[in-house]
């Protein structure tokens, strides 16, 4: 079954994503990530694999989502998916060319898989635009899931490509 479900999330992901950057101008743009981490404490390896979009709203402030598929590595059916919506901040004008745009994020996580939990998740990283449509993306994205009566940190170093 998930050999099924990990393409068919890439897929969709990278799919809804390029429509997204079709109609996208400078005021927004979507991502797509892989994010090698772990959990807070414990001694297994995880993989997010993911994908987004965000809009600027105001000098800066943007608003976005994201979907991803979050397992640990050597147990890849055994993960959850997590559905975000944040709020971050660019700081757009730390540079003269404007190609690398330092930014941290603020939003609510839903980890979703036989149930839901929910939860928090905060970041900082940045998009190093290549080109006028197309950037590196580096980010370290910690989401903090309630399980019963503790949250527990599942963190990524994420590697992506963003586009508008």
């Amino acid at each position: 079954m998930l050999n099924r479900i990990v393409p068919t999330l890439i897929l969709s992901l990278f799919t809804s994503a390029t429509l997204v950057a079709a109609d996208a101008n400078d005021s927004s743009y979507g991502y797509i990530f892989a994010a090698p981490g772990g959990i807070k404490g414990e001694s297994l390896m995880t993989m997010h694999l993911g994908g987004g979009g965000e809009a600027y709203v105001y000098k800066g402030f943007a608003v976005g989502a994201e979907l991803g598929y979050l397992a640990p590595i050597r147990y890849l059916g055994d993960g959850i998916g997590i559905l975000s919506a944040n709020g971050s901040h660019h700081f757009r004008n730390l540079t003269r060319s404007g190609r690398f745009v330092p930014f941290l994020s603020l939003g609510y996580s839903l980890g979703f898989r036989s149930g839901t939990v929910s939860g928090v998740n905060f970041g900082a990283g940045t998009n190093y635009w290549i080109t006028d449509r197309q950037g590196l993306r580096l980010e370290f994205r910690d989401h903090a899931l309630h399980f019963g009566r503790v949250f527990e940190h599942l963190y990524g170093f994420r590697i992506g490509w963003t586009f508008r």
